[in-house]
């Protein structure tokens, strides 16, 4: 049996997208040809998953395609997906808008954002910082032990602002924040938290007013489902049905989204600069790279992959039952979406078919 606390590791988790091909640039892709190519990855899959996929270029392409045809009618136009990590990309401009606003700095110690009784960890006299949390190098623990009554299908639904809280005041650093990358769930839960204490705002009316409406993503919540929408059946990748993850709101930056494949479209095209709102700013200080003790390539919360002589921004996520895909090429100007109702971690995500819709120099995969 897997360990509960590896599992959510591992669902919750992303692998960074390396991309070294060279030469060649983007080509418009109609929506006949990206439905061909996602069909090569996916029709006949054991898993059974359905997948919903764009690619925005000056036009955007889109398709539905499922592992088993007779599947299609569990997806339409308006079906939310738990996107996953992907939220965190959303996590991060929220903490820009913030720093546009003059309202907090990537300098800033965490203790500054926090209540004066919590005890925060050090390393020999080395404070974690904001820009320590972003680029997921703050020493903090990966997955902690809340103390909170575990639930294996839903394991993230009883952890709230006070259990995060406990947790840091009784976590040690092994190393000096920033000189380590190490993936953290639980610093992004923190981070949610903190950003909605200095906004004077929950987490959802912050997404909805800060950076949804600005965009035109309608169809995207947390817990507040808008009217019109349907939320997706999540599954296994054994094609079982399985249980919806939930987040209380002020932690719910981790992976607590859910959008649909037109408001994720969206969302992209703002990060390309296709579309221009109050929140593009906070949007462009999100791709800039961070520099970290450890001398990484950072932005934001998003990774980014070497194309040629720059650099792709990508992102992926997944849930208990979802899996999901998020990149843009600020150079050829093109992003692309995958969104799928299955939980793909385990099986090697969605990486490789983002990845060539990408670039189709690099390989489709299987």
């Amino acid at each position: 049996m897997t360990n509960t606390k590896n599992l959510l590791v591992v669902v919750l988790g992303i692998s960074t997208v390396m991309i070294a091909a060279r030469g060649g640039a983007a080509m418009a892709m109609t929506d006949t040809e990206l439905k061909s190519i996602t069909e090569q990855r996916l029709l006949g899959d054991r898993t059974g998953a359905c997948f919903a996929v764009a690619v925005i270029d000056k036009t955007v392409s889109r398709t539905v395609v499922c592992a088993d045809p007779k599947n299609l009618s569990r997806i339409s136009s308006n079906s939310a997906f738990e996107i996953g990590s992907v939220s965190k990309t959303m996590t991060a401009a929220l903490l820009a808008d913030l720093i546009v606003q003059g309202k907090a700095s990537l300098d800033d110690p965490i203790s500054k954002y926090l209540p004066p009784d919590v005890v925060v960890p050090s390393f020999e006299g080395k404070p974690i910082l904001i820009r320590h949390l972003v680029t997921h190098t703050s020493g903090l623990p990966v997955v902690p032990d809340f103390g909170t009554a575990a639930d294996a299908n839903n394991p993230y639904v009883n952890v709230d602002e006070a259990s995060l809280l406990k947790t840091l005041s009784t976590a040690t650093l092994k190393r000096a924040p920033g000189s380590e990358f190490e993936y953290s769930n639980y610093a992004m839960m923190l981070l949610t938290s903190m950003i909605a204490k200095r906004a004077g705002a929950d987490f959802e009316t912050l997404l909805q007013t800060r950076l949804f409406a600005p965009i035109g993503m309608k169809n995207s919540y947390v817990n507040l489902m808008p009217k019109g929408v349907d939320a997706v059946q999540g599954h296994t990748p054994n094609r079982q049905i399985t249980a919806a993850w939930t987040f209380k709101t002020n932690v719910s930056g981790v992976g607590g989204v859910r959008s649909t494949l037109d408001d994720v479209v969206r969302y992209v095209q703002a990060q390309l600069g296709a579309t221009t709102s109050a929140i593009s700013p906070a949007l462009k200080l999100t791709q800039q790279i961070i520099k970290t003790e450890a001398n990484q390539t950072r932005a934001m919360n998003w990774m980014l992959g070497p194309l040629d002589s720059h650099f792709v921004h990508a992102h992926e996520g997944g849930t208990g039952g979802f899996s999901a895909f998020t990149a843009f090429d600020l150079e050829t100007k093109r992003g692309v979406v995958i969104l799928s109702d299955t939980a793909l971690t385990s099986m090697g995500g969605l990486s490789t078919l983002g990845n060539h819709l990408v670039d189709a120099r690099l390989p489709l995969g299987k």
